[in-house]
């Protein structure tokens, strides 16, 4: 695992543990005994890992991971969430995580399956691996250091494959598409299916779901799972037996607290294709506006339909109701006032709301250059959306938050 930590710089870690690293990174000539580059790696990871990685933040003699394994692994509410997507009959077959990583993934998930393999190329992360698992309930976890292609076509049939691709491109920049991952997965995935009854992949959130259904065979479902209304990761799950026509949306947004979903709404294209949807003319009472997760996910005119509510226009995809509703997936407002911008209508509502938290739903303009139009201040307890109504009229609408979970 690389060299091994002196007991000074044990110490050093332990006592500067909450120490800003910045500064820490300045006196390293007061500390001549102490490796104040391993040091400032292991305070910095277990900083991020209080918030992020609470089991393991509280699991003593971790060794961490330089700053990108720690910022590309998942939280441990989400990778919590996808254990709790494999089905238990899976569990007497064996699974694999194909691009183990710091291991994060791989430990929430292999919990019940009788033999679990992490598949690591990155000889530094298996040698943190084998020191690690052991301490967070893992000892018998084969670890390979190869290459997540080279052992997946020789590796036997296990129940499940998870495999998270390299999303960054030879100089570090962050990449999207199915075909810039590293496996690219648009040559693998026959393999993947052939070696696996399930096949668990964790894709940008922000691909867009339909080239996903288009380019991957065998889908049977897609989950855009959000942490505190922001969406962190897009989980395809492929099964040989099912044709990704038929493929199932889950909306998911997790808590940020109990790392339970709060919200979820599932359905397939054809559903959200095929449901009926009424336009309302004006806002009516209330005012919802639907997470990021429904938004990702495509589902316009189902969370209408199952909500009971109106839509204000196909594309702004902000609804309404006489009456509010419970459990709405999403903010929920009371509507105070709406209009148009018109210089006398803006003015008025400049004297009754010099300060809101301004949001822009299918409105031709930015956010600031709108903000200056109208002089209006940022924040404040009230809300107001510029929005096109089903007409095609351009209008403000004044809410404050009614049914919120925030």
């Amino acid at each position: 695992m690389g060299k091994e930590l002196s007991p000074e710089t044990r110490s050093f870690i332990d006592t500067h543990a909450e120490d800003n690293v910045q500064r820490l990174a300045l006196q390293a000539a007061r500390y001549p005994h102490v490796d104040m580059a391993a040091a400032i790696i292991q305070i910095a990871a277990r900083q991020k890992a209080r918030s992020k990685l609470p089991t393991w933040w509280k699991t003593n003699g971790l060794r961490y991971p330089h700053y990108l394994s720690m910022e590309q692994c998942s939280s441990e509410i989400t990778a919590r969430y996808k254990a709790s997507l494999i089905p238990p009959t899976l569990k007497n077959q064996g699974m694999t995580d194909l691009t183990g990583g710091f291991g994060v993934d791989f430990c929430c998930m292999a919990e019940g399956f009788s033999h679990a393999t992490y598949v690591e190329r990155q000889t530094i992360l298996c040698e943190l691996a084998e020191q690690n698992f052991p301490l967070l309930g893992f000892p018998e976890a084969e670890i390979i250091n190869s290459d997540a292609v080279d052992y997946l076509k020789q590796m036997p049939k296990q129940g499940l494959i998870y495999i998270d691709p390299a999303r960054r491109d030879s100089r570090g920049k962050k990449t999207v598409a199915i075909s810039d991952c590293d496996p690219d997965l648009m040559k693998i995935h026959t393999l993947l299916t052939e070696k696996a009854q399930r096949v668990m992949i964790k894709l940008s959130p922000m691909l867009d779901i339909n080239l996903a259904l288009e380019q991957l065979p065998h889908i049977c479902d897609i989950y855009i799972v959000a942490l505190g209304g922001e969406c962190k990761e897009l989980l395809v799950v492929m099964d040989a037996e099912v044709s990704s026509q038929n493929a199932r949306i889950h909306s998911v947004n997790l808590s940020a607290t109990t790392g339970k979903p709060e919200e979820e709404l599932s359905f397939t294209r054809e559903e959200e294709a095929n449901c009926p949807c009424l336009f309302a003319a004006s806002p009516e009472f209330c005012l919802y506006e639907p997470n990021a997760s429904i938004l990702k996910a495509g589902a316009f005119r189902i969370v209408a339909h199952r909500y009971g509510l109106k839509k204000l226009h196909p594309n702004s995809h902000l609804y309404t109701s006489e009456k509010p509703v419970e459990n709405f997936p999403g903010r929920c407002f009371e509507v105070i006032a709406h209009g148009g911008f018109g210089k006398r209508e803006l003015r008025d509502l400049q004297k009754q709301l010099p300060k809101a938290n301004l949001t822009l739903r299918n409105f031709p303009s930015s956010t600031e250059d709108l903000r200056k139009r109208m002089k209006l201040a940022d924040g404040g307890d009230d809300y107001l959306f510029a929005t096109t109504f089903a007409g095609g009229e351009k209008r403000w609408i004044w809410g404050r938050k009614w049914l919120s979970k925030e």
